[in-house]
C-alpha cells in the first residue's frame, strides 16, 4: 500500500491507460509504454513498461539499480539476456506467452524479439525504476579512457562509436544494415563464461525520465 497516499483526497487515482504515457516509440511496431506512481498516485512499490517488439528488436543492454525486473511474455517470443555478476556467465532465457523471466537488481541485461508481434510486460519493484543504457555508457565515456583501459585503438573506437549520438532504448536504429545471424538469432547462443566482469555502480540513474 502507498503510506504518502491520502485517500480521502478528491484526486486519488485508480486507473490509467497506457497509451497515454509513450516512454519510447522507434516506429508503429516497436514502442514502450510505462507506468510509474507519476501517472497512478495509489501505486504501491511497483511499476511497469508496456513493450511491444518487431523480430530482432532489442530493447538495449542496461540495467536497474534500483529495482528487480520481472519480465512477463503476453505474446509472441523473446529471449531475455543477463550477466549473473557471480559466476561471470551469460544467461540466455527464451519466454512464450505466459512465461516469466526475472532480471535481479543491478544485472546487465537486455531483451530481444525473436517473431513479429512480440508484447512483453516488465513488472518492478519501485515506484519509480531507474535506467542505465549501454549506449549512454558508451557514448558518454571518452574514447581515450575506453582506449586507455582495454588497449584499443582510439581512431577506431571513435569511428565505430560515432553513430551513437543519444540514447538508443530500442535497437537497432532505423535504416541499420541487417547483422548477423546470430545477432538475430539470440536463443541459439549458448551461455558463455566472461573472464572479468566491472563492479555494478551504485549511484548514477535518470529515473526513466527520457526526453527523446
Amino acid at each position: 500500500m502507498n503510506s504518502y497516499m491520502d485517500f480521502t483526497s478528491p484526486n486519488v487515482q485508480y486507473t490509467y491507460d497506457l497509451s497515454s504515457n509513450p516512454f519510447f516509440k522507434k516506429d508503429s511496431n516497436n514502442y514502450i509504454n510505462s507506468l510509474s506512481i507519476n501517472q497512478l498516485n495509489t501505486l504501491g512499490n511497483v511499476s511497469l513498461l508496456d513493450i511491444y517488439l518487431s523480430r530482432s528488436n532489442i530493447v538495449e543492454p542496461h540495467y536497474h539499480q534500483n529495482a528487480n525486473e520481472l519480465v512477463f511474455c503476453i505474446a509472441g517470443a523473446a529471449t531475455v539476456s543477463l550477466i549473473n555478476p557471480f559466476t561471470k556467465t551469460l544467461v540466455n532465457l527464451p519466454i512464450t506467452p505466459g512465461q516469466v523471466a526475472n532480471v535481479p537488481q543491478g544485472w546487465w541485461h537486455y531483451e530481444i524479439a525473436t517473431v513479429d508481434n512480440t508484447h512483453l510486460l516488465a513488472i518492478f519493484d519501485t515506484p519509480i525504476p531507474e535506467f542505465i543504457g549501454g549506449s549512454d555508457l558508451l557514448r558518454l565515456t571518452p574514447a581515450s579512457i575506453l582506449s586507455h583501459t582495454y588497449c584499443l585503438d582510439e581512431a577506431q573506437l571513435q569511428a565505430a562509436l560515432a553513430p551513437i549520438t543519444d540514447t538508443v532504448v530500442i535497437g537497432p536504429p532505423s535504416g541499420c544494415p541487417p547483422q548477423s545471424k546470430e545477432s538475430r538469432a539470440p536463443h541459439s547462443v549458448p551461455s558463455a563464461r566472461l573472464s572479468s566482469i566491472p563492479s555494478m555502480p551504485q549511484t548514477i540513474g535518470n529515473g526513466w525520465n527520457y526526453s527523446g
